[in-house]
């Protein structure tokens, strides 16, 4: 498959490293030319100098044969006009764009066909909010994730010795739990995958990924381990846009406290977030963090770009 990568910043550096080891042909823009020559020091792929938003690099690149486009940008704005471009002068058939304004990410219609032709929108920064607001939803998993509008849920958790499934057959499950709906997927044991039948018994060290009702996760996962009371106070240090988006997520579930050491930014983030007690300082003054109580918060999240 020929891919056409725009921007070779952290994203695109990734999302190149894993593809062009898949025998895939792999292009890579950017106006950064000695960022391109690392890249293509330590990747089997080319590179070409130019504004990702031009017509002219993009033919250079080879826009018009090209089987992808993926726009990952620091800039929306050259995203969404490289996928506009790519569909309507050169018919590019897979378009993804790279997007993190929420002005953008509010109004689905703007990545239709009649508008800027982007067929699958991605925002890591959304992506990592995501998987940090589930850490703290659920510490004791190793992973989860919601589907069907986020009322099912697939969690993977590490059985435990004490947990009142461990050392029982999963059969164990529906007596001990007759008013819960879950089914287990999959085990893995010292690596290697088993095949979950009622009979089959749950060990210690046991990787068990289980499926059911997202209200009913932490009832199943108390029966692989113990539990930790759940968390109420959360301390973030870093207001950027990650730090933002997680206040902004939890601040309705759990008392937040967001430190900021930019003063206007602080300005900013208090006039955006309603239930969030936001502060001017630094996250590594420990009188400051001493005077705030944040050694007895539950959970601490540093977030900030350092």
């Amino acid at each position: 498959m020929k891919i056409l990568i725009l921007g070779a910043g952290q994203v695109g550096s990734t999302v190149a490293e894993s593809l062009v080891g898949e025998a895939n042909d792999i292009t890579i823009v950017d106006s950064d030319g000695e960022k391109l020559r690392l890249l293509q020091d330590r990747l089997d792929l080319r590179t070409v100098v130019g504004n990702a938003a031009h017509p002219s690099t993009l033919e250079q690149a080879g826009i018009r044969d090209a089987d992808m486009l993926l726009a990952v940008t620091q800039s929306d704005e050259v995203n969404l006009v490289a996928c506009k471009l790519a569909a309507s002068l050169y018919n590019t058939p897979t378009r993804i764009a790279r997007i993190r304004a929420a002005d953008y990410l509010n109004r689905e219609d703007i990545f239709n066909a009649d508008n800027f032709c982007v067929d699958f929108s991605i925002c890591p920064e959304q992506i990592l909010t995501e998987y940090i607001v589930k850490l703290i939803e659920f510490p004791e998993a190793l992973q989860v994730q919601k589907f069907s509008q986020g009322k099912a849920s697939l969690a993977a958790v590490r059985a435990f010795k004490g947990g009142p499934l461990v050392g029982q057959p999963l059969s164990f499950l529906r007596t001990d739990m007759p008013q819960v709906e879950a089914r287990v997927a999959a085990i893995f044991r010292q690596d290697r995958p088993l095949i979950p039948e009622g009979d089959t018994v749950i060990e210690e060290g046991d990787e068990v990924f289980f499926i059911a009702a997202t209200e009913n996760i932490r009832s199943v996962l108390k029966e692989m381990r113990r539990m930790d009371k759940p968390a109420k106070r959360v301390a973030i240090v870093g207001g950027g846009n990650i730090g933002f988006r997680l206040a902004r997520e939890i601040e309705h579930h759990y008392q937040v406290k967001l430190i900021e050491f930019n003063k206007q930014a602080c300005e900013r983030l208090a006039g955006k977030l309603t239930n969030t007690l936001v502060l001017h300082g630094d996250g590594t003054d420990e009188k400051l963090m001493q005077q705030e109580h944040i050694g007895e918060v539950d959970v601490f999240c540093a977030l900030t770009n350092d």
